[in-house]
């Protein structure tokens, strides 16, 4: 009777054991029904930036908070345009953005002095503001018959190694993030001095710098 009940109860371990055992490891449990994801993050380069039709312009790189403006040019030290125009960093590959509006300053004012580059620059931010216009500067640039110097929607060659382009691009910077006010102020139109066009005498004109002369 006694080996007996020692027999029962070694039995009873032996059972017991082995249901801890089953319970307790995970190494044969089955797989979760949760799936596990790996989350990829988009970058967006100068190399996937849409179509022209497509871009919607969006300026999480460079852009800063009107607040911070005033920080950057304080930052600078600059007292004239010229100054800030001089010590203002530019990437020396743009984003296609930044490269369509730099490039209207290049072509459109890069013999006008550094406020009518400016005010060039100026209209076209202006005009990607304004819901009368495309909503992104190369919408702006390419918008058929708007820019004299786009030929069959391309932009000419640009000399990218002139102080004429390095200024440009510095310029579309300022103008971009609004680092210093524009005499062209609110405009969305100019044209030289020495023509008149008929859909003038319907503006209002804000400013009138070398050649170019600015409405709104």
């Amino acid at each position: 009777m006694q080996f007996h009940r020692s027999t029962i109860a070694a039995l009873a371990a032996t059972v017991v054991l082995t249901l801890f055992t089953a319970d307790g490891s995970g190494a044969n449990a089955e797989p979760s029904e949760i799936p596990q994801t790996v989350a990829t993050a988009s970058v967006l380069t100068d190399e996937t930036v849409p179509e022209i039709a497509a871009v919607e312009f969006v300026s999480e790189e460079v852009v800063q908070p009107v607040a911070e403006a005033d920080e950057a040019i304080e930052a600078h030290g600059a007292r004239s345009l010229r100054e800030l125009v001089a010590e203002i960093d530019t990437p020396s590959t743009l984003s296609r953005e930044m490269e369509c509006l730099a490039g209207a300053i290049y072509f459109e004012s890069r013999g006008e002095p550094l406020e009518g580059q400016l005010a060039v620059g100026q209209v076209v931010v202006n005009r990607a503001d304004s819901q009368a216009f495309p909503s992104d500067y190369c919408g702006v640039v390419f918008q058929k018959a708007q820019f004299s110097f786009v030929r069959g929607g391309t932009m000419p060659r640009i000399n990218r190694s002139s102080t004429a382009w390095k200024r440009a691009k510095a310029i579309a910077r300022i103008a971009h993030e609004g680092l210093w006010d524009s005499k062209a102020g609110d405009a969305l139109y100019f044209h030289a001095n020495y023509v008149r066009p008929s859909w003038s005498r319907t503006k209002i004109a804000r400013a009138t710098i070398d050649t170019h002369i600015f409405y709104r």
